[in-house]
């Protein structure tokens, strides 16, 4: 299914329509099982905490998935995304507290470029911390 998202009708600054990701220790325990990543930082908190943590972390590639999903939703294609990249600059802290955290995402369309594609600026915070930098994906449109 091609990119529902007309490059002529696109404006830099743009924005996207922002996420709200909830995360808890379950969606860990998930997540590891389908990564196979399972560091305990992401599931141990007395193992976290012992390592300089303040609680169990959520993983990185998981925070990454969760920001892209506000462009694969916009675009209604995932296979339009060409480039993604990230800097990860604050984890996910998620307690064990019967609520979690929430990864919240916002983006916009930073600069139009040549062959129907845009760069796409994304922002994720968490607790009020900013937890990916230099999010950036480039998607080709119609």
């Amino acid at each position: 299914m091609p990119a529902q998202v007309n490059y002529d009708e696109v404006e830099v600054g743009a924005q996207l329509p922002a996420r709200s990701f909830p995360v808890n220790r379950a969606t860990l325990v998930q997540y590891a099982g389908a990564s196979g990543d399972f560091n305990p930082i992401h599931w141990n908190e007395a193992f976290a905490r012992s390592v300089g943590l303040p609680d169990v972390i959520g993983h990185g590639m998981f925070t990454m998935a969760e920001a892209i999903r506000v462009v694969t939703d916009w675009l209604g294609d995932p296979g339009a995304v060409v480039e993604y990249g990230v800097r990860f600059t604050k984890p996910v802290v998620v307690p064990n507290d019967g609520t979690g955290a929430v990864i919240e995402v916002t983006g916009k369309v930073a600069v139009k470029l040549d062959d129907r594609r845009v760069r796409v600026d994304l922002v994720a915070t968490s607790g009020g911390e900013k937890v990916l930098g230099m999010s950036r994906a480039v998607v080709q449109l119609t």
